[in-house]
């Protein structure tokens, strides 16, 4: 049986160490909502009980669904301006009247601690970015948590989501594994996962991952979070059948997920120290 990576373990350590950082900054993060998504709630009030446990201020700005694009522009800039805030989340999904791109590009990349702004989506593509997407960078710190060795390994990603796949495959890369991005089109994709030292799982669908895609001993992180009836959560991996091929496994919850918003807190950190110039 494979060895259980306990993510809400790692995670506290990570918001234990931003805690000890925030000591005597003035940080704020400001989260703007369009519309009420009951999803984005959720991981709304996540953020925001993650926020006072390591001593972030907290905002949010509550917008309605049909608000116009130019106003959520607007408020958006407000924030960039504001010498209170430290870093700027806007909550995903929108509705459909707004176009995404567009309003992630008007995020001032100093504040942007979603990595989302194409200027920050940049840097972190060639290596040079500060600060990171908050999933796939979870990913990373769990692997080098756990001393997991990445250089010379074969990497799968299935997913290749702007948001998870396809920066976890570039910072895989820069770890020198060898990288497979795989797709909904990709032909062959058991053959594909069954190749993989290290299997990251980000399709969004439950259960998918089953244990004849699984090669023996490989490393399983399990990004999805898929909701089934009566409230229970699933991932995209079949966890009971995989778990005793692997040497290494993500459960869902309390894997990726809680180094999601723990990377978040250390993105605020370092949005402050960019606008104080500290690195």
């Amino acid at each position: 049986m494979g060895k259980i990576i306990n993510g809400t373990e790692h995670a506290a350590a990570i918001r234990a160490e931003v805690a000890k950082k925030a000591i005597g900054k003035d940080l704020k993060l400001a989260v703007i909502l369009v519309g009420d998504n009951p999803a984005s709630i959720v991981y709304i009030n996540m953020k925001k009980k993650a926020c006072e446990e390591v001593g972030i201020g907290f905002e949010l700005h509550k917008l309605p669904a049909d608000i116009p694009e130019s106003e959520l522009i607007a408020r958006i800039a407000m924030l960039n301006s504001s010498t209170e805030v430290t870093g700027i989340l806007v909550q995903q999904p929108f509705p459909a009247h707004i176009d995404k791109h567009t309003i992630l590009s008007y995020i001032a990349p100093p504040k942007d601690v979603d990595c989302l702004n194409p200027y920050n989506v940049g840097l972190a593509m060639v290596g040079q970015g500060e600060l990171l997407p908050c999933t796939p960078a979870g990913c990373m710190e769990l692997l080098q948590r756990e001393g997991i060795e990445l250089e010379g390994k074969h990497a799968v990603v299935v997913g290749r989501s702007d948001i998870v796949g396809k920066p976890l495959a570039l910072m895989l890369l820069a770890k020198n594994a060898t990288v497979t991005l795989c797709h909904s089109r990709t032909k062959n994709l058991a053959e594909e996962c069954r190749r993989a030292d290290i299997l990251v799982a980000a399709i969004g669908s439950p259960r998918f991952v089953t244990a004849d895609m699984v090669k023996e001993g490989a490393v399983v992180l399990d990004v999805g979070v898929n909701r089934l009836e009566g409230k229970k959560v699933c991932g995209d991996v079949d966890f009971d059948n995989v778990i005793d091929k692997v040497s290494y496994i993500t459960p869902v919850p309390k894997g990726v997920g809680p180094m999601t918003v723990a990377t978040l807190m250390k993105n605020i950190i370092t949005a402050w120290e960019l606008q104080k110039g500290v690195c």
